[in-house]
């Protein structure tokens, strides 16, 4: 099979749970056995991981790629090919990307590599990555240089920003609702303190890639009736923060707006691969070699597991096919890009020996 026919198998596979992951996994090892590869399947908290390396030498590139999707809704499972695009579920994100990768492993396995390559394809990126890539980063699976298969235009994502979750609580007064001026509402203190953190220092900073941090109000709880005012109040909020920005700093700015009442959710590093890394540019080369256009470089505002990587200080990006609405109904693939994907990756690979 080719990256297209792999893609189209893949997209059948209900990889939205973790049995229909690790049959996706299954349905990888077995295509990449039975072309003479090599399999290391590993297993952590009922997450099939598969590993698979090919080459020699001291450097290692390592092609990772998950296999896990959203939920979908019906026909989505049923690759649909129509003016040059491939429709249906984890087509974008990021089956082709993952085909794209076995195919170039397949068709690089007899080359003399300059390097070692290693695939490595995991279950869970979607649920955070925990239980797959954060693991294997973890347990030594690392290398030189990490690409990432997430869909991008074949453009390349070298940056993310980082992730800081906090929780918030407000304490007002009570009172009855017709006469709000007797009471002390904890969402309206909630909200101006909103605004006044809208205003921080920290608000105010852009970097190479980046004009601003982005903050969400995603939670606004309190209240429980009408006519009563509400004397207690959480707020919660979503910062993505500048790869050069220091959560701990953040939040030292946000206390001094809402006072100590400020519970962390969840942090997680930005990443902070260099748009001048000498593998970022090899990667812009072979782009160049392969479609004749200069790459787009860029920071993404959201994450992968491209930062369970950079937290060990390895250059890490996200680069893959084109596509549309991942996430979204009518999610696709561009055909060819696929095809120009998978051979970009082997052009980098190939003349990694001039590095």
């Amino acid at each position: 099979m080719d990256c297209l026919e792999i893609t189209k198998e893949l997209i059948k596979i209900d990889s939205s749970n973790l049995e229909g992951a690790n049959a996706a996994i299954d349905f990888c090892k077995e295509l990449l056995s039975k072309n003479g590869l090599e399999i290391k399947l590993i297993e952590n908290n009922g997450f099939k991981i598969l590993v698979c390396t090919i080459g020699e030498g001291e450097k290692k590139i390592i092609l990772n790629g998950h296999l896990d999707i959203v939920s979908f809704k019906e026909g989505q499972l049923t690759p649909n090919e129509k003016d040059g695009k491939l429709y249906g579920r984890g087509s974008a994100d990021m089956k082709s990307g993952a085909a794209a990768m076995i195919a170039a492993m397949i068709e690089l396995k007899n080359e003399k590599l300059p390097c070692k390559v290693e695939l490595q394809l995991v279950t869970d990126e979607e649920t955070g990555g925990n239980n797959c890539s954060k693991y294997l980063a973890d347990m030594g699976f690392r290398g030189d240089f990490v690409i990432c298969g997430e869909p991008t235009q074949l453009g390349i994502g070298v940056q993310a920003k980082g992730v800081l979750q906090v929780d918030m609580e407000f304490f007002g007064k009570s009172a009855h609702g017709s006469r709000p001026w007797q009471g002390d509402n904890a969402i309206i203190k909630a909200y101006k303190s909103f605004e006044k953190i809208l205003e921080l220092p920290f608000t105010k900073e852009k970097s190479e890639l980046y004009d601003c941090p982005s903050i969400n109000l995603a939670k606004l709880e309190g209240g429980d009736v009408y006519n009563k005012v509400p004397d207690y109040c959480k707020m919660s909020l979503d910062i993505r923060f500048l790869p050069e920005q220091n959560f701990e700093e953040i939040l030292r700015q946000i206390k001094g707006v809402v006072g100590e009442k400020v519970h962390i959710h969840s942090v997680n590093d930005a990443v902070k691969t260099k748009v001048d890394n000498i593998y970022v540019r090899k990667l812009s080369e072979s782009i160049r070699n392969v479609i004749n256009t200069n790459p787009q470089v860029f920071g993404q505002h959201g994450s992968a597991d491209t930062v369970y990587y950079s937290k060990y200080d390895i250059p890490a990006v996200e680069f893959g096919p084109s596509g549309a609405n991942w996430h979204g109904d009518d999610e696709y693939v561009v055909i060819d890009s696929i095809y120009k994907y998978k051979n970009i990756i082997k052009d980098l690979i190939l003349n990694l020996k001039n590095n």
